[in-house]
């Protein structure tokens, strides 16, 4: 089983790893779009008022500018460590024991506008890149990413259950055909259901947490459903691709 997450705006700062090698990251066949989006990356923070632009960052953005400049120099860290905010916290890698940590190198997987797809383990540096970003003078990311990160994810993950956790934005980048997804829906009072950004991150990170530190190894979406359900979430199968995570 792989489960996908997706990546978040806020990243965590530093690293006890050395720089930036992308032969250390999974899925070595993304490395030259990965090389040509670094190396547009760190040149355009060379001219902030463009990368602000580029990126949608405001005013007080140049610690986040900075960070790209030194993306080939500054000190990575595992992704897993190196992501946080909502869903972060709550999937909370800080409490994995060390084998639930090595599950989790080989389960979980992240998607990124940067990396495409990055393995939970991979070394990666701290950087701004949004999935909806243009870069001056290169196509869409989506025009960029498509042609090799779909091939590369359906080769990676043949036969196995796929659990894609990542916002539309990130699975337009690289589609897996089969993938379960999950939906979050907070109820209210008279039934209706609705989508709460803060609830989504947090359950799904919740998910994320169940499927590492289970010992189950689901194989479909009833064995899907069954892992959530003991680890105290509220779910129904809405399909045989798509799970609903009622709050």
């Amino acid at each position: 089983m792989l489960v996908i997450l997706p990546p978040s705006e806020t990243k965590s700062d530093g690293g006890a790893l050395g720089p930036l090698d992308l032969d250390e990251l999974s899925l070595p066949q993304l490395n030259v779009v990965r090389d040509k989006l670094v190396t547009a990356l760190s040149g355009l923070a060379a001219d902030p008022e463009a990368a602000r632009t580029a990126l949608g960052l405001g005013k007080g953005a140049e610690p986040e500018i900075a960070r790209n400049a030194t993306l080939r120099s500054s000190p990575t860290r595992p992704a897993l460590e190196r992501y946080t905010g909502v869903l972060y916290d709550a999937l909370d890698a800080g409490s994995f024991t060390k084998a639930q940590r090595e599950k989790a190198y080989h389960r979980l997987a992240i998607g990124s506008a940067l990396f495409g797809v990055v393995r939970a383990g991979d070394p990666i540096p701290a950087y701004r890149l949004s999935g909806g970003s243009k870069l001056p003078g290169m196509p869409t990311l989506s025009s960029l990413w498509k042609p090799v990160l779909a091939p590369a994810l359906q080769a990676e993950t043949a036969g196995r259950l796929v659990v894609d956790l990542r916002s539309g934005t990130y699975q337009q980048l690289g589609r897996i055909p089969g993938a379960v997804t999950a939906t979050v829906l907070t109820e209210r009072p008279d039934g209706s259901r609705t989508v709460v950004s803060h609830f989504n991150k947090h359950h799904k990170g919740l998910l994320a947490r169940a499927l590492v530190c289970g010992r189950a190894e689901p194989s479909d979406i009833r064995g899907l459903a069954r892992v959530a359900e003991k680890a105290g979430l509220r779910v129904e199968i809405a399909s045989s691709a798509e799970l609903l995570i009622l709050t």
